[in-house]
């Protein structure tokens, strides 16, 4: 075995249920209401507090579901719990991924009182949003969305929304951005809708993809930086760091080292890597689960044939991409999730999200250096990192 891992980022799935009915979405159980039970919780923290893998900081992202349906005194409890249980040195901070439909001031009150991150999934005006944000008997979710919006402002919370991009809102990113000044909105994330589990995306495999999305954000970053009203634009913020970063600083990519990301299903299950494995299946893999968390140490998962094969195969992929890739100094060798849907195998190199997420923001800033534009990095984008699982789209 390699070095000893480092456990940066913590996902907890505390239901797979999710109260609405996107049509984007891959999350194979989100109709399953089971709830992450008190024991399970205890067992996942006692497993991670007590690792020699632990460093000084840990994320923990409660995803892989709509979070919000379960009552805000679980959290409450929740909170507290890990709290009693957090070692003393340990930087934690938690963060939701929700579709803001469940806001209410109390849960704002909730989120203040822990300094929670908060995601909002938002894909744009009411025209664009229903498309596909939708409910289950087929409605709208936008104004029930805006209200939760409205609600965080009020409250004074700081939150980032998720825009998925379609075909419709990709050629507008001028009416994206007067719609998010006039909602006070100016911390903005894009995917674009990809093919991920059982869905596929008819956008995704098509052979202009690359420059229409290099067209749309070019107009939106302009725009967005002539209107001085957004504060960070992950596709640009989160990205300078990384290519303006001193030459001997090392690229990490935590979803190509094993435990780098600790994914943890509502029964206790575990998987690593990229959390959209969680929940997936795979014959090759044993469906990407390494252990759970009421019957096995993180020792004997790290010593399961299950992520031997899955980290030799991951390795064999993020060594392609270092061989063949001139972007890779950046990027780190990509998203194992991504090589397997589009490749079908961890042991491949680029795929249609290198070129959308790395390639092309990366090439834009560099596009701009050369013409000496002024690129002020934000605050956000080096104060914080929000990390891919933060501003992914999984049925929030």
């Amino acid at each position: 075995m390699p070095a000893d891992p480092a456990i940066e980022t913590l996902v907890i799935q505390p239901t797979p249920f999710c109260n609405i009915a996107c049509t984007y979405c891959y999350l194979p159980h989100r109709s399953d209401r089971s709830v992450m039970s008190d024991q399970t919780l205890r067992m996942v923290f006692e497993r991670v507090f007590a690792s020699r893998w632990l460093g000084p900081a840990l994320s923990v992202i409660w995803h892989a579901g709509e979070p919000l349906v379960l009552p805000v005194a679980y959290y409450r409890d929740a909170f507290d719990r890990i709290e009693q249980w957090r070692p003393p040195a340990l930087n934690l901070r938690h963060s939701i991924q929700t579709n803001g439909m469940l806001i209410t001031s109390e849960w704002c009150e909730l989120i203040r009182q822990h300094n929670v991150g908060i995601g909002v999934s938002l894909d744009g005006p009411r025209c664009l949003h229903d498309l596909h944000r939708r409910t289950r008997s087929g409605g709208g979710t936008f104004d029930r969305t805006m209200a939760g919006i409205r609600l965080l402002r009020q409250h004074g919370v700081d939150f980032h929304v998720i825009t998925v991009l379609s075909n419709d809102s990709m050629e507008d990113p001028d009416g994206l951005v007067d719609f998010y000044i006039s909602e006070g909105i100016d911390q903005v994330c894009f995917n674009v809708e990809e093919s991920e589990g059982d869905h596929r995306s008819e956008l995704f495999i098509a052979p202009d993809l690359r420059r229409r999305f290099r067209d749309f954000l070019d107009r939106f970053w302009r725009r967005a930086r002539q209107s001085e009203r957004f504060s960070f634009i992950r596709e640009v913020d989160a990205m300078l760091p990384r290519v303006l970063r001193p030459e001997e600083a090392v690229m990490q990519n935590e979803q190509v080292v094993p435990f780098g990301m600790l994914n943890v299903a509502c029964n206790g299950d575990v998987a690593t890597f990229s959390p959209e494995l969680l929940g997936l299946k795979n014959a090759d893999y044993d469906d990407f689960i390494i252990g759970n968390v009421h019957t096995h140490s993180l020792e004997d998962m790290r010593a399961s044939a299950t992520l031997q094969r899955m980290a030799r195969d991951i390795d064999r992929g993020v060594e392609a991409c270092r061989r063949t890739c001139g972007y890779f100094s950046v990027c780190g060798g990509g998203a194992p999730v991504n090589k397997l849907t589009e490749n079908g195998s961890f042991a491949s190199d680029r795929t249609r999200f290198c070129e959308l997420t790395q390639m092309v923001p990366i090439d834009l800033i560099l596009n701009a250096l050369e013409r000496v534009e002024p690129i002020p990095p934000s605050p956000r984008a080096l104060s914080q990192t929000v990390r891919r699982t933060q501003c992914h789209d999984s049925a929030a």
